[in-house]
């Protein structure tokens, strides 16, 4: 009787330990996404103003930080953004590292590390622009900085091709998921409404088409730096938005890119309501 009520006792303690920690990450992963969604927000509304002539900040996260760091209350603000790519880095690892089950498969926990990684830079970033009062180099400085010192090593020509390619592979995937409705999948449907239903799924569409284009863009302008050996064609977020307001339609189709960014922010709140953690 001892025997079993103390065994009774560890899965019990065991069972609540796993709850709590199952509530920890999803507190941690609907934090990463409103983080996610303040700044694509802010990045839409930027590229807006670029396009209509209002405004030269750059629209990219650097420049969303510094829209930031400007409001009442900014410096808490990026300090909370901080926070919250941290929560979203830690979601990511623990989703690479402790999920398991038959629907995880490895190429899915590779990707989970590889965006856990990402989002810990990004927290990074945002930490030491929020602790150094804004200091720190442009996205389109920091692209052409790794390209010049990517383009030195051996073989460098052909790193940078592949890097690019892989940027317009991302992006063509992240474009043609959204325009399929794959992000549906990870939502919890069942508790929405028919009319929030239809509303979510115009969110992620549109944003989601729009993202995977800016990654597509700035990943060819990677590779034409390849091939043409010149640092300088490679592009970050900022000019890569701009490239859109240079094209025959106009700024009509960086106005059109910047409201799917805006969309997609949205329904980055969206996922942290509804995405299934």
């Amino acid at each position: 009787m001892t025997s079993s009520h103390t065994q009774g006792r560890g899965r019990a303690a065991k069972s609540a330990a796993r709850a709590t920690e199952n509530e920890t990450l999803t507190a941690a992963g609907r934090a990463g996404f409103v983080a996610r969604g303040i700044v694509y927000v802010l990045i839409g509304l930027l590229s807006i103003r670029i396009a209509v002539g209002n405004g030269g900040g750059q629209a990219d996260r650097q420049g969303a930080l510094h829209e930031i760091a400007a409001q009442p209350f900014g410096k808490a603000m990026l300090w909370a953004l901080v926070v919250g790519f941290a929560a979203m880095a830690l979601w990511r690892g623990a989703r690479a590292v402790l999920t398991r089950g038959p629907r995880r498969k490895a190429s899915s926990r590779v990707l989970d590390g590889g965006r856990a990684v990402f989002y810990g830079s990004v927290c990074w970033g945002t930490a030491a622009y929020a602790a150094g009062g804004g200091q720190g180099s442009s996205g389109n400085t920091q692209s052409q900085d790794w390209t010049a010192s990517a383009l030195k090593l051996p073989y460098g020509q052909v790193l940078v091709g592949a890097a690019g390619c892989l940027l317009i592979g991302i992006g063509t995937v992240l474009a043609v998921r959204a325009a399929l409705r794959r992000f549906l999948r990870q939502l919890d449907t069942g508790t929405m409404s028919h009319r929030t239903k239809q509303i979510v799924t115009a969110l992620g569409v549109g944003g989601g088409v729009a993202r995977g284009v800016v990654f597509a863009a700035a990943g060819i302008f990677i590779l034409v730096a390849a091939i043409r050996f010149d640092p300088h064609e490679a592009k970050g977020a900022d000019a890569t938005l701009r490239s859109f307001a240079q094209t025959p339609v106009g700024p009509w189709l960086l106005v059109a890119i910047a409201i799917g960014l805006i969309l997609f922010g949205v329904f980055s709140f969206a996922s942290a309501r509804w995405r299934r953690l």
